[in-house]
């Protein structure tokens, strides 16, 4: 079973999963959308669902060959203003991950598929979290994790996430990067099936510092990571000056880039990618994928938001439960 969180209701989560849903095919997996029966109920008409679903009171309700909806907050009917952003849309998106995370914990779903959710209406709601990634990190006890954008393109982890740009060089270490390049490795075996990946470091400096010329952070931490790395026979190249990576097409020649910061991955892959790409957050114990995009405020309620990215996201998470149980099996014999 795969559980889907609605993201925020003024946003375009609620149309892009519901959209999704048409095409999803219910012998493969059984989808259970979590947040608000009124808000699926209005989305369901919009979108003209054509999969049945019944809703669920519990986790004990869950059926196959059905789209099950779990309600978060039966004392709540949301108001759905298109654009809006609103303290209880970001409070019901975020149960509604939180939701998730526990079906997938406990076992009775094995992935989680999240809508996007709006960082302001999530701080309003008094969330301090900057996002998905720090909030599932927190969530499931879990200490590294890593954001990854992937496509058919290319695939980028980000060493850093949502920070300030003046203090992302405070967390480039050496260990810090072979932990990282670690979890990038694992998830490329154990989630996309890869028996032997390479993986591409990026510099943080223009350059990748020419040297030390122009900033240090190579010499002192990025290369001794990666030369770690090969010392433990992982296969890894760099550090490469990002413009010239990726303009020159170097990135086909890797399963994964591992970026040094949010806009340095994000600006070439949603360049490349956009509207087929999916985020990934490596390191969890469940599988959890998204949508490669917003909330998109300025088109929500127009039923004009393109489900691609999300039906990716879906697909993935499911290939993913699919690649692990593969390892697994494997393992036992």
């Amino acid at each position: 079973m795969i559980a889907i969180s609605m993201g925020d209701y003024n946003g375009i989560g609620p149309e892009v999963s519901l959209k999704s849903l048409n095409k999803i095919d219910l012998s493969l997996s059984t989808p259970v959308w979590i947040g608000s029966t009124h808000v699926f109920e209005q989305i369901r008409n919009q979108v003209k669902l054509k999969h049945p679903y019944e809703y669920i009171r519990s986790e004990d309700e869950l059926k196959t060959g059905q789209v099950n909806v779990l309600e978060v907050d039966r004392a709540v009917e949301p108001l759905i203003v298109p654009g809006r952003l609103s303290a209880e849309a970001g409070r019901l998106s975020m149960i509604s991950v939180e939701k998730g995370i526990d079906l997938c914990l406990s076992n009775l779903c094995n992935a989680l598929v999240t809508a996007p959710i709006s960082k302001e209406a999530i701080s309003k709601a008094g969330y301090t979290v900057p996002g998905h990634t720090e909030f599932l990190s927190e969530k499931t006890n879990t200490k590294s994790v890593m954001m990854i954008l992937t496509s058919d393109v290319l695939r980028v982890g980000l060493s850093t996430i949502h920070i300030p740009v003046r203090n992302i060089s405070k967390w480039i270490t050496a260990d810090r990067l072979l932990d990282q390049i670690i979890i990038l490795h694992n998830s490329l075996v154990n989630d996309f099936g890869l028996s032997d990946p390479r993986i591409a470091v990026l510099g943080l400096n223009p350059h990748a510092g020419d040297g030390g010329v122009i900033g240090d952070e190579e010499v002192l931490y990025i290369k001794p990571a990666i030369q770690a790395a090969n010392d433990h026979n992982y296969r890894v190249k760099g550090p490469y000056p990002a413009d010239g990576y990726f303009a020159s097409g170097s990135y086909k020649n890797f399963d994964m880039t591992l970026a040094m910061y949010h806009d340095q991955g994000l600006i070439p892959f949603k360049t490349l990618s956009f509207g087929k790409g999916v985020n990934f957050t490596a390191g969890l114990p469940i599988i959890r994928t998204s949508p490669d995009h917003g909330t998109a405020f300025d088109i929500a309620g127009k039923n004009c938001a393109d489900e691609n990215s999300f039906i990716e996201a879906y697909r993935l998470a499911v290939n993913m439960v699919n690649n692990r149980s593969i390892l697994s099996s494997k393992i036992e014999k």
